[in-house]
């Protein structure tokens, strides 16, 4: 749309329309924020309560030595390798180990756990259920 348009439209729909909303235009109740997640409860006494549990806890490793860039150009090309599905993972490193132990003749198939194998999910953040397991 050309300048003369857009004030056409402006002095027709009233310039006011054209101005972005912000918190100054909207009721005492608008705030727009800037998509922060809050870190605590507001009570019924309209009290801030800080929960520690909410508060995000970055955890960055000691990067003195580190001979790479923190930094990766837009230019970079593409990696040609596909991302690595559940089965080549398995196929890759934990079929070898098994088929090490079975020739070797100590393959407890009760103790999987020495191969990764977790059989609960108790205490794990995302819990794998039938339906998001890889096919």
């Amino acid at each position: 749309m050309g300048l003369l348009s857009q004030l056409a439209r402006g002095l027709v729909r009233g310039a006011d329309r054209l101005s972005p909303f912000t918190s100054k235009r909207g009721p005492r109740t608008f705030n727009k924020g800037r998509g922060a997640k809050k870190l605590g409860v507001l009570t019924s006494s309209k009290k801030f309560l800080l929960v520690k549990e909410m508060v995000p806890e970055f955890v960055v490793p000691d990067l003195t030595d580190f001979k790479l860039r923190p930094y990766v150009s837009y230019r970079a090309p593409e990696g040609s390798e596909p991302p690595a599905t559940a089965k080549q993972l398995f196929d890759q490193l934990v079929a070898p180990r098994i088929e090490k132990d079975v020739k070797d003749g100590t393959f407890e198939p009760g103790n999987l756990e020495k191969y990764g194998f977790e059989p609960t999910q108790e205490g794990k953040l995302f819990k794998l259920f039938p339906k998001n397991y890889a096919r």
